[in-house]
């Protein structure tokens, strides 16, 4: 009877029981699992009792004729309100734009589907809540570039890896401006980005990008400040600060130093920060209506940050979840008081933060300037760390006392867990979806698209309790279609495109549902292929997708061809003699198989010549193939263009493996110059051209 009373619970929370692995068999969650699960979703489960008093508070919930804040629905459809309300009842809608409308529920007790698209104020039976109206759609490429059957193209890029002269040892948005212009001058519409997102200020050896302390905010370490306040200003503090010989020796390492270059970085800011408080510089009433326009949010990131470092001065915790109870509440008094105290140092996170947003600013119109017609391409993360300020700021919106990761895997037997921490379901409903919409308009604010990291945990999501192994979790579902709209709505307003990394096991019609609101779905080249080895042809290539050669999390073309991974995994002992063997025996089949697909084209290998590496013929006809399929957007990752061999990040390694910190050689144009970057953009601007006048 228990086991019963605690899969209803499971249920209501929105856990799946049973679902199926990546091998197509069928599993079920523990009891065990489903009470730990429970227990850090805020439903007490440890015992019989507690599964009883939660179940009844759940159905207390599911009984209240209490409308939640936020309903979403689709333009031109009715919304059915027949659960909370009479059919009949008056309504008065208050619009976006000023006007009023007066309106009856209909006799199923629906709200008429007459409601502009936008969020509009509903006012019913003493009750006031919001309607998220959608688009049917996303903005496409396809409004981006006023053509039906769009063909563009683009490069991707880890920002960090970007040069240029007096750069501090890793890229900036200065970099990223050369580099977009550049791109644009050969054709590009697009270029992605690794995630921006804001990392721990008081902790330096955290950089991971997909594991940042927000998804609100930006990384400031990004900023470049002399576009903001002027060379003349950058270098006088550079010299106050005595920091010249610091930047040259960090510019001219192979790897980024983060920690180092991250102190030098911050001091800077610092520096800078304590000249622009001096007299009237002429950007501080930019600064102070910045400040203003960021809010509660703003003022409790840069509050967290103080409050971070005071921890560090200290040496106690910088996780917040062990921080005396009073500084847990961003809402104490005690925190106030803080705020109040130390009203400089939360003044100078503010002033990172402004730096920030202006120079991306400057980087998006730098490629709209230079003829993209999309632009910058952000990256969202799939979480955030639960111990930091997103976290902290909305506790009640995000599950602290869980992580995310994935269930056990052909290729991780063990399981993943990512160490970072996702939304609540019923903490984004409760709030009216406040943290989903903030977080949806930071990441669009300043870019022409959006790439959604693990797009499947719009859907569900891989849960494991804090201090658990990855096979002691459960798959939690998401509302989807509410998220989905805003998804839509945020998208249509902002004139952005959303891109979903779909990669991995896709619940069945989840596909069809991103392509039916026109989220491009990715298709990987070194994936597309039967279980034999053969590779998928073009007519095979979906044009709801966009295509790419390889991610941040495999090798580049050069580096497959040459085996590299496999014998990175060797090295760290990360595989056996047995699975090496057999890998190196798949990659064989695999190689073959990518070559006897390119050779399906007569232009490809026609210009072989023996002095050039085998490698170089396989990534130009990779790249030409990838330009003819019928992709919508083709991204060319930066390390393809150029021929590298080694990859970004290596899955499963840490500290063993250069992850996050590999940088390239040349700046800007000079970089795009090089005879193999420029000849294959060259190619893959006329393969899209191709393959526009084919399928228009």
């Amino acid at each position: 009877m228990s086991n019963q009373a605690l899969e209803q619970l499971a249920e209501r929370a929105g856990i799946a029981i049973e679902w199926t692995d990546a091998n197509n068999r069928p599993q079920r969650v523990s009891p065990e699992v489903l009470r730990k699960v429970l227990t850090a979703l805020g439903y007490p489960a440890s015992t019989d009792e507690d599964v009883a008093a939660s179940v009844k508070n759940a159905q207390e919930q599911a009984d209240s004729h209490e409308l939640a804040p936020l309903l979403t629905a689709d333009y031109g459809q009715p919304l059915s309100l027949q659960r909370w309300l009479p059919a009949g009842a008056a309504c008065t809608v208050l619009l976006e734009d000023g006007a009023t409308l007066e309106l009856r529920l209909d006799s199923q007790g629906a709200l008429p589907g007459m409601l502009p698209v936008g969020y509009q104020q509903v006012r019913v039976e003493g009750q006031h809540f919001t309607v998220a109206v959608a688009p049917a759609r996303c903005y496409g490429v396809a409004d981006a570039l006023e053509a039906a059957a769009p063909r563009a193209w683009g490069i991707g890029v880890q920002l960090y890896s970007l040069r240029r002269p007096h750069d501090g040892g890793f890229g900036d948005t200065q970099a990223l401006e050369a580099l977009v212009r550049a791109a644009g001058e050969r054709g590009a519409d697009a270029v992605a980005i690794s995630p921006m997102h804001a990392m721990f200020s008081s902790d330096t050896t955290r950089y991971s990008p997909y594991s940042p302390s927000s998804r609100l905010f930006l990384n400031s370490l990004y900023a470049a400040p002399g576009t903001v306040l002027g060379e003349r200003a950058l270098r006088a503090a550079i010299e106050r600060a005595n920091l010249e010989s610091t930047f040259t020796e960090l510019e001219n390492l192979e790897l980024v130093d983060w920690p180092k270059a991250a102190e030098a970085k911050l001091r800077l800011l610092r520096t800078l920060h304590e000249d622009f408080g001096q007299g009237e510089h002429p950007m501080q009433e930019d600064f102070a209506s910045f400040r203003h326009r960021g809010g509660e949010a703003l003022a409790d990131h840069c509050c967290f940050e103080a409050l971070q470092a005071e921890c560090a001065r200290r040496g106690e915790p910088q996780d917040w979840r062990q921080w005396p109870p009073a500084w847990r509440d961003p809402r104490s008094a005690e925190v106030a008081q803080f705020a109040q105290a130390h009203a400089q140092e939360i003044e100078f996170y503010a002033f990172g933060q402004w730096l920030i947003a202006r120079s991306l600013e400057r980087a998006q119109d730098a490629a709209r300037a230079s003829g993209m017609r999309i632009g910058l391409i952000a990256d969202l993360a799939v979480g955030a760390d639960g111990a930091g300020s997103q976290a902290w700021s909305r506790q009640d919106e995000l599950l602290a006392a869980l992580t995310v990761g994935a269930p056990p895997d052909i290729l991780n037997r063990s399981g993943q867990s990512w160490g970072i921490s996702a939304f609540s379901p019923e903490g984004l409903k409760r709030h009216g979806f406040r943290a989903f919409i903030e977080m949806l308009r930071a990441n669009f604010a300043h870019a022409g698209g959006l790439r959604i990291d693990h797009v499947l945990g719009l859907n569900r999501l891989w849960v494991i309790p804090q201090g658990e192994k990855p096979t002691e979790g459960a798959y939690l579902h998401y509302p989807l279609d509410d998220l989905l709209r805003l998804l839509a709505l945020e998208s249509y307003r902002h004139k952005a495109i959303v891109l979903g990394e779909d990669l991995g096991t896709v619940p069945d019609g989840l596909r069809e549902k991103l392509a039916a609101r026109d989220i491009l779905g990715m298709r990987v080249l070194l994936f597309e292929q039967y279980h034999s080895g053969a590779f998928k042809p073009l007519l095979e290539w979906p044009d709801n997708a966009l295509a790419t050669t390889s991610t941040h999390d495999l090798p580049p073309l050069k580096g497959w061809w040459r085996t590299n991974e496999i014998d990175w995994n060797r090295r760290l002992e990360l595989i056996d003699e047995k699975t090496e063997r057999e890998w190196r025996q798949t990659r064989v089949a695999e190689k073959n198989g990518l070559e006897h697909i390119l050779k399906q084209d007569p232009q490809n290998f026609a210009d072989e010549h023996h002095e050039h590496d085998i490698a170089d013929h396989i990534i130009d006809a990779s790249v030409r193939f990838i330009g003819h399929t019928r992709a919508p957007l083709v991204l060319l990752p930066i390390e393809d263009a150029l021929g590298l061999v080694e990859q970004p990040n290596l899955p499963g390694t840490i500290d063993e493996h250069p992850n996050w910190r590999r940088r390239l050689t040349g700046t800007g144009a000079a970089l795009l110059d090089q005879p193999d970057p420029a000849r294959r953009l060259e190619l893959l601007a006329v393969a899209r051209r191709q393959a526009h006048e084919r399928d228009r």
